[in-house]
């Protein structure tokens, strides 16, 4: 069912995610009617995007598309999975599946699909041949599917190029395995985005695969080298034969800012190449390509700027499992009251976190998060998207945000390694008798460890956390 301007009717999948929220603007721009579906709609709400219709629902479970697909033409498929978990492929597999039979009862026309550059012959990564056959299973659909193969993408907030960007940054001196030879050809976000975009109006792609890429083929050392050089550093690589991926994950766990659920299967799908050889797009969709260094420098200024549109870390590549325990919810509570205005309170909350930091004990915090890592965790090298601006799903190091009301209260969710689940929720409220803060961690322990856990650490928890409630108080009493 086309709008009254004549574009299709869009649903976008993977609309929080790192690509998905960019084209999601993008489209909104160019006045093409959309729907959203999304786990947690709350993530999409804040952007007040105009003509933007936002449904609940979950690709693992078929149940919750009922109603989804209706009066949609063309579905973009944006979702993926990079947990590093054993089940990866199954869920990518279930929710490619899902979405195919819902959108195939709904009559859709046609489907856009993002995936992963590797050529089939040569033993693909897991998480390679994952995306490849999700294409296969969409396609299975008999609904008409346009799917693009992509190898890295250059932009800011895109894992890649933060993996490559930390590496240059921190160590002017690399031990590196054979993937480094591997070749690749980088694309930059934008013309990522122009392809999905131009897509719509080109019936020629119906039905076909596409790789794209950028003009220049890389390996992945050539690229940490031209990326330094416009770090303006310089940078020496020795190469060894014995780092597996298990041990090169480790390494960035360690290293990068991203985790090692993350790094692995982003590791093991470097011993692929990951190059064009079906340039058939250039024919039907041809523009000037951006530059791998023009990519890169664009990517550090945005960067330099605090001006990422998105960031790996908005997707849901870490939401928990739902809590089960047979443990009653363990609370430590802090309320202090203020005279200084809520809002004023609130603002000091809300910036809590990154390079801001925790207000108190931040060695303690940065120790936690240093341990968090050695044992596989996120650790506190996620930081913050914005040192200021909040929006629910944003993470801030350890903690997402799980829900966020301007002004009033913000909910976090733990995601460091714990024998449990864990939240610290602010709350601010004014009456007659001045401000408070409430400030609650709470803790579910997930077993008789846990339990331990909780208690074991309770004193130095009441001593932080208390100190920390004292410290927002006073940082917005000084900022009268």
């Amino acid at each position: 069912m086309k709008s009254s301007n004549g574009h299709p009717k869009i649903l976008l999948t993977g609309a929080s995610g790192y690509v998905g929220s960019r084209l999601l603007i993008r489209l909104v721009a160019r006045d093409y009617p959309i729907r959203c579906l999304a786990r947690n709609p709350a993530k999409l709400t804040y952007r007040h995007l105009s003509g933007v219709e936002i449904v609940k629902g979950d690709t693992l479970d078929l149940s919750t598309l009922k109603g989804v697909f209706e009066d949609i033409d063309i579905a973009y498929y944006l979702i993926h999975s990079m947990t590093g978990s054993a089940d990866f492929e199954q869920n990518d597999a279930r929710s490619a599946a899902n979405f195919a039979t819902a959108a195939r009862n709904a009559g859709v026309k046609r489907i856009l699909y993002l995936g992963g550059l590797g050529d089939a012959e040569e033993n693909l990564s897991a998480h390679l041949e994952s995306r490849q056959h999700v294409g296969q299973i969409l396609a299975e659909s008999g609904i008409p599917v346009t799917e693009l193969r992509a190898s890295i993408i250059i932009g800011s907030g895109s894992a890649s190029f933060e993996i490559i960007r930390d590496l240059v940054k921190k160590l002017p001196f690399m031990i590196t395995p054979r993937w480094v030879r591997s070749k690749c050809q980088p694309i930059a976000v934008r013309d990522v985005l122009n392809y999905l975009i131009r897509l719509l109006d080109e019936p020629k792609t119906t039905g076909k695969i596409f790789d794209i890429g950028g003009d220049e083929v890389l390996t992945y050392e050539e690229m940490m080298r031209r990326v330094a050089l416009i770090h303006g550093k310089r940078l020496r690589i020795l190469h060894v034969p014995v780092l597996t991926p298990h041990l090169s994950a480790y390494w960035l766990n360690l290293v990068t800012s991203v985790p090692m659920r993350l790094a692995f299967p982003l590791i093991e799908g470097l011993r692929n190449d990951t190059i064009c050889k079906n340039h058939e797009i250039e024919n039907i969709i041809s523009f000037e390509k951006t530059p791998f260094d023009v990519a890169v420098s664009r990517a550090l200024s945005r960067e330099r700027e605090q001006q990422i549109e998105s960031r790996w870390t908005e997707a849901d590549t870490f939401s928990p499992p739902p809590v089960s325990s047979s443990y009653e919810m363990l609370f430590d509570r802090q309320k202090i009251h203020s005279g200084v205005a809520a809002d004023k309170i609130f603002k000091k909350v809300q910036t809590i976190g990154g390079e801001n930091g925790w207000y108190y004990a931040n060695w303690a915090w940065r120790l936690r998060g240093l341990f968090d890592r050695l044992i596989g965790g996120v650790g506190m090298r996620r930081g913050r998207r914005h040192p200021i601006d909040i929006r629910t799903g944003d993470t801030l190091d350890f903690w997402r945000v799980e829900d966020f009301q301007p002004g009033t209260s913000m909910k976090l969710r733990a995601e460091m390694k714990l024998p449990g689940t864990a939240w610290l929720e602010f709350v601010v409220d004014q009456d007659d008798a001045g401000t408070f803060l409430n400030q609650v961690a709470s803790f579910v322990p997930s077993n008789f460890f846990g339990f331990i856990y909780w208690y074991f650490l309770l004193p130095a928890h009441f001593f932080i956390f208390r100190n920390m409630a004292k410290r927002i108080i006073k940082s917005a009493e000084e900022s009268k």
